[in-house]
Order: structure tokens, then sequence, then C-alpha cells
């Protein structure tokens, strides 16, 4: 049976990266692997052994389209107001808390926040199958 490991996403700035994804979810680097052209940057914390794996290409300077094939990344937390409070207070700029309940029944409470390249962030309350 497969094992997901890790998602990767290509970012601009590798101090704002990191910055953000400490701030944000308390993932730090788990391991670096330096190139001649490229890092490779793996971020992770106690919580699950699922990596993000940060891509810097050392001669970018423009900052990547992401077009319109892009999804996002998920997290899940206990508290979700306070997520959301914390995160308004280190000035991350979280989007509103959304209850989706298509049928009339609360299917998951989550809200959205942007990383500094424009990855979207899902941030959902824990419970059902979002544990």
């Amino acid at each position: 049976m497969a094992k997901a490991i890790h998602s990767m996403i290509r970012v601009l700035d590798e101090a704002r990266s990191l910055a953000f994804y400490e701030t944000a979810f308390g993932l730090k680097v788990a391991e670096r692997l330096d190139f001649a052209s490229f890092t490779l940057i793996y971020l992770s914390n106690p919580e699950t052994e699922f990596e993000l794996e940060l891509t810097v290409n050392k001669d970018r300077t423009e900052p990547y389209d992401l077009g319109d094939g892009y999804g996002h990344l998920a997290v899940s937390v206990a508290d979700l107001a306070a997520e959301h409070a914390r995160l308004t207070q280190a000035g991350l700029s979280p989007r509103k808390i959304v209850e989706f309940a298509p049928d009339g029944e609360v299917i998951a409470r989550f809200f959205f926040v942007a990383d500094p390249d424009g990855y979207q962030i899902e941030v959902l309350q824990r419970g059902g199958r979002y544990l």
C-alpha cells in the first residue's frame, strides 16, 4: 500500500516562505538538500509524518504563475476560531471562517490563508473525516 509522504511547491523567497510556514503551522526544517541550481527544503512538525517540500530555484527572479491547475493544501486544527485569531494577529490575513453545509448539515468548518507565493492553504476544524 502506498503511503503519502510529502507535497512539493516552488517558492521564490526562501526566508519569507520559511517564516510563513513556521508562524502559520509550526513547520520547521526537517532536512535541507542544497544543489548548484536549486534547494529542496523539507518542512514538518510533530503532528504528522507528512512533509511539505519547498523547492527554491536559485536563478528564479519572477513569481511563479500558479495557473488554474493548483488546488490547495489542507491542515486540520483542534480550535479553528483560535487559529483564525492567531493568524490574524500574526498579520497573515486569513479569510473568513466558513461552514460548509450543502444539505443543511455542517460537513466542515474552515478558512483559507495564502502563503507568500499565493498558494492557498485550507485550515479545517478537526472532526469527522478531517482529523
